[in-house]
């Protein structure tokens, strides 16, 4: 998958997987509301739907190179579109669950081609940041349209359908699939920083399942504890994705200038504080703070974990294995909520639920510590951390871990000697000031970037 295709493509079905996570509240709400569920059984239904997009992260993840990008992101389209249009239409719970499950299958889909293409891209932090920021504008758009408009539980899988085949066009700039021999000599290798990769899966699958705990409840809070109608509520929603905007903006423009383990970090302590501030809300004030600050550093943060799960393997298996363990999480997340909220009342649900953001704060950061990230220019190579291969072998075909690292006690050096002087004058001059042509490959293969 080919670091220079434009990033656009990849944003838009980045934007179509992700945007029925992004409405999970309003979803599990008007279910509940509409078809006479409890909130339990809402939030069951949000969490299949996210279960079976899981799952479609799994079934793909280290595959998308072998299929190509365009086919699985189309098929995940087409299901989500059929699936989510199904839900719309449907009136009874049993089919809505069936449909919701097929729609949810394909954002999943959709959702794994987009994270393997922007594994591959020179900048994977830039572009992850790019998705969020355009998921959090669409879904800002439909909070604050849907409450105006009615139409029960049908209008929000309207929407995320009607969003399934607007990005459809886009799909035709994506790579189609990879010649037999081609695609053999890329897939085979072992899956790289096992280890480091394990610990940020199961990180992201405990971080996720509790912000969308809170996410699956947060309409629930705002109307029932805090007292507000629904308008207000999605007029608050709006805001803190409004806001969360605002955050992304600033964690591309702030790039890896601090690096990930600061933002991830410092970012997860602001979101548990934030959790706990929300979930205890009683009026408009404290419930517009609580979701405001949340949503402004929980986009932020998670842009450096996908940068993050992207740089462990220029191959995207990382980021499909950590995004697809991410949804797990967000599925586990509505059922979660609804049950703490049911059995604990939602100000202990937020104490717990900050509890558990607070204690995976901890491997997560030691990931981001231990693991430097790729380079973001082809050619350059990290001296301590990061790939074991530089973003030009992805692009040229070659096995990752071709370019060892720098420094590391494990490589194998080979001595060359060279007998005539003559040509080390040669070779010295080539990469100095007066090298002419030569001068920048010898300088970007080289840099400590």
């Amino acid at each position: 998958m080919s670091s220079r295709r434009a990033a656009w493509p990849l944003v838009a079905v980045f934007t179509a997987g992700y945007l029925a996570s992004y409405l999970l509240p309003t979803i599990v709400g008007r279910l509940s509301v509409h078809l006479g569920l409890t909130p339990a059984q809402a939030g069951l239904v949000g969490s299949a739907l996210l279960l079976s997009s899981a799952s479609a992260g799994f079934t793909l993840a280290g595959r998308v190179e072998r299929y190509g990008s365009r086919t699985p992101a189309r098929v995940g389209l087409v299901l989500a579109a059929v699936g989510y249009g199904s839900a719309a239409l449907a009136g009874s719970v049993p089919l809505v669950v069936a449909s919701v499950m097929v729609g949810g299958f394909g954002s999943g889909a959709a959702t794994a081609v987009a994270a393997a293409g922007i594994a591959a891209q020179r900048d994977p932090h830039r572009t992850s940041s790019l998705g969020l920021l355009t998921v959090s504008a669409t879904a800002g758009a439909l909070y604050l349209t849907i409450p105006h408009l009615g139409g029960g539980h049908r209008l929000p899988f309207a929407a995320i359908a009607l969003v399934a085949l607007l990005v459809w066009p886009a799909t035709s700039r994506l790579n189609g699939p990879t010649a037999p021999e081609e695609s053999a000599s890329r897939i085979t290798g072992r899956l790289p920083h096992r280890r480091s990769g394990l610990v940020l899966a199961g990180g992201m699958l405990v971080w996720s399942m509790a912000q969308n705990a809170l996410w699956g409840v947060s309409s629930r809070i705002g109307v029932v504890q805090a007292g507000l109608t629904e308008v207000t509520v999605g007029a608050v929603f709006a805001a803190a994705l409004g806001a969360g905007l605002l955050g992304v903006m600033g964690a591309g423009v702030l790039g890896a200038r601090v690096g990930r383990a600061v933002p991830i970090g410092l970012g997860t302590v602001v979101i548990a504080g934030s959790i706990v501030v929300s979930s205890s809300a009683r009026d408009l004030g404290s419930f517009a703070t609580g979701e405001i600050l949340w949503n402004t550093v929980y986009p932020v943060v998670l842009s450096y974990l996908i940068g993050l799960a992207a740089s462990l393997d220029v191959r995207g298996r990382w980021a499909v294995l950590a995004g697809s363990a991410s949804s797990v999480g967000v599925a586990c997340g509505p059922l979660l909520g609804s049950v703490l909220s049911e059995e604990a009342g939602y100000p202990a649900m937020g104490l717990i639920l900050g509890a558990a953001t607070l204690l995976v704060a901890a491997p997560v950061t030691a990931v981001a510590l231990h693991t430097g990230g790729r380079p973001l220019v082809p050619g350059s190579v990290r001296r301590r951390g990061g790939a074991p291969a530089a973003l030009l072998a992805a692009t040229t075909g070659s096995l990752s871990g071709a370019v060892p690292k720098l420094g590391s006690p494990e490589q194998a050096v080979t001595e060359l000697r060279v007998r005539r002087r003559r040509l080390v004058r040669s070779a010295i001059r080539t990469a100095g000031p007066d090298g002419g042509p030569g001068q920048s490959n010898a300088y970007a293969s080289t840099s400590d970037r």
